[in-house]
């Protein structure tokens, strides 16, 4: 019989020993101290203090009864039940008990002892516990090597009652580590700090401390403390996809748990947190009674379970070339690299490292010309070819709408392939309205735009919402209407170009194998033509010197104030890595996202 829910009428004497049992125990699963003790004959002075040491010495969350028999002489009676109490931190641990009544007066009561509590316990003892947490797992790279380990890392931050001038403070900790000024408030500021207490800010490697140290250590109230914490093999290496690990927050206990304790150190972005109870695995730990005598006594032991790593498909070395690629960048910007026969996520980094933000995974942008490259397999499924002749006005109007080139471009009477590697909009908006009616989304969803998949970080894939009129088809195909993707879907678009089947990207092993798809027959050829010849002739001939690059520009508009600022775009394949580069708000793909590819694949 479960008392949790159970109902005690306390107006009225219970009736019977069964009743009064049922009551008491649902009492006690409630907390209330002081109405149990008016259910106890003779309770002793410290009643409560008994069961709120018990309570807070064991860290019980809640407590739920299971009542058992009654066995009843008389004017006495024993009732068993069975206590299933939950220890933060440790989990549920279940005690058989029983209950001794005794009928006076006309009602019946509880004649309690410790032993209620435990039948180990007498008058003088004392509950306790411990907890180990096992070692945390690692993060593991696409040959199984540890992208994770624990190291020295030096804790940067303030005593405020050495703070002598607190701008100055403010200043040098933003100047040299970037925290900023309202951090610094925030932590002085919180609730029951203490004068002489060292508050941390940011936590830094040795090398990096060595820089700051001489522009920090003179001024008052900036200190250093070192610890050990979990380091990945660079600073800022794939540092939104890895995430972070720290102090649990107040907002995050909750939904980690009760195998979770305040202090506990835990995931806190990334797949740190994604896959916190994977890596953490469980504590072990002990419920200890020490009696009277001092003796100690193992009541319930814990059976830890080890962490178990997760593995991921990055590789270092591309990492490292996706890191350095982006050095410099000062804009928002993401650069995502998958394996063309497998989408397995070699690489992925974002900027700025200081935002929670992850573009290459989670920002939504239009893909602007880059989408080229899916209405060109489109054209190409139609029988057209590299050399097919096509016109590349200046501007044309389709469907009410004027779509123009780039800085006014026209190339007349001209090829696909010299119009794809100019980025001729207006050659593919009006080739686009001449295609079958779905024949560009059918095209769309060959490179997985609409189809859902698990790529190990949450990841809202790429839309392509059917066009409502000619306009907006003619929109879609230059990549602007309501065309949304992720930089880590256009590195999976590329990747399809180079193989000729696409993949869904994923970032953990165990997911391989996810949803495909292949290409238009006999289209593949032809797209590494096209894509070949925007690096070696057109706009992305900034990365001409980089043999074998194959790619696509993009330059896409967005938001309503004129003129439209862009995003800059690049996606491309080389050696078996598709790719993409974006930089939000960066303008000309060819200008300012080329580079930055040209520099991730001459550092392969």
């Amino acid at each position: 019989m479960l008392l949790a829910a159970c109902v005690s009428v306390r107006g009225r004497p219970a009736e019977g020993p069964l009743d009064e049992a049922q009551a008491y125990l649902h009492t006690w699963a409630s907390g209330d101290f002081a109405a149990l003790r008016g259910q106890v004959a003779e309770p002793p002075a410290h009643f409560e203090e008994h069961h709120r040491r018990f309570q807070s010495e064991l860290r019980i969350l809640s407590s739920r009864f299971e009542l058992g028999r009654i066995e009843r002489q008389d004017e006495s009676a024993v009732a068993s039940f069975r206590a299933i109490h939950l220890l933060q931190g440790l989990g549920e641990w279940e005690v058989d008990g029983t209950l001794r009544l005794v009928r006076r007066k006309g009602r019946w009561w509880v004649r309690w002892t410790p032993a209620v509590l435990h039948p180990e316990a007498r008058e003088g003892s004392r509950f306790s516990r411990t907890r180990t947490r096992p070692e945390r797992a690692p993060l593991l790279d696409g040959r199984g090597q540890p992208l994770t380990h624990e190291g020295d890392v030096i804790a940067i931050g303030v005593e405020p009652r050495r703070i002598q001038n607190l701008s100055a403070v403010a200043s040098a900790l933003q100047s040299h580590l970037g925290v900023e000024p309202a951090r610094v408030q925030k932590a002085l500021n919180a609730p029951g700090v203490a004068p002489e207490r060292f508050l941390p800010l940011i936590d830094v490697r040795p090398e990096r401390y060595q820089q700051v140290r001489p522009a920090l250590a003179p001024v008052p109230g900036i200190f250093f403390r070192r610890k050990t914490a979990r380091l990945s093999p660079a600073e800022g290496f794939a540092a939104h996809a890895l995430g972070r690990v720290g102090e649990v927050t107040a907002e995050l206990l909750p939904q980690l748990g009760p195998a979770y304790q305040p202090g506990d150190t835990v995931g806190l972005s990334g797949l740190e947190l994604a896959h916190e109870p994977r890596l953490a695995g469980t504590p072990s730990g002990e419920v200890r009674l020490t009696l009277p005598s001092g003796k100690v006594r193992v009541l319930y032991h814990f059976e830890g379970i080890p962490g178990a790593a997760v593995h991921t498909t990055l590789l270092p070395e591309v990492q490292s070339a996706a890191e350095a690629a982006l050095a410099g960048v000062a804009q928002p910007a993401a650069l995502v690299a998958v394996d063309t026969r497998t989408g397995a996520i070699l690489a992925v980094a974002s900027r700025p490292l200081e935002q929670p933000l992850n573009r290459a995974f989670t920002g939504r942008y239009p893909p602007g010309s880059t989408f080229k490259a899916i209405t060109a397999e489109a054209l190409l499924a139609t029988g057209k070819g590299p050399d097919t002749r096509v016109p590349c006005p200046s501007e044309v109007r389709v469907g009410g709408k004027l779509f123009r080139n780039f800085e006014g471009e026209a190339f007349g009477d001209t090829s696909l392939r010299l119009a794809f590697a100019h980025s001729c909009n207006t050659t593919f908006v009006m080739m686009a309205a001449a295609l079958p009616a779905d024949a560009l989304e059918a095209a769309a969803r060959r490179f997985g735009f609409g189809v859902s998949y698990p790529s190990g970080l949450p990841s809202p894939g790429a839309s392509f919402p059917p066009p409502r009129d000619d306009a907006e088809r003619a929109a879609a195909a230059i990549g602007q209407g309501r065309v949304l993707t992720t930089p880590l879907h256009m590195a999976s678009v590329a990747a399809a170009a180079a193989s000729g089947r696409w993949h869904a990207p994923y970032l953990l092993t165990e997911l391989e194998g996810g949803p495909s798809a292949s290409l238009a027959g006999g289209t593949r050829a032809a797209l590494h033509t096209l894509m070949r010849a925007t690096v070696t002739e057109g706009t992305g001939k900034a990365a001409a010197g980089i043999a074998g690059l194959a790619g696509k520009t993009g330059t896409a508009e967005f938001g309503n104030v004129l003129p439209l600022p862009t995003h800059a775009w690049f996606i491309g394949f080389r050696e078996g890595i598709g790719f993409a580069v974006l930089v939000e708000g960066g303008g000309v793909g060819g200008r300012v996202a080329v580079p930055i590819a040209a520099r991730f694949a001459a550092a392969l």
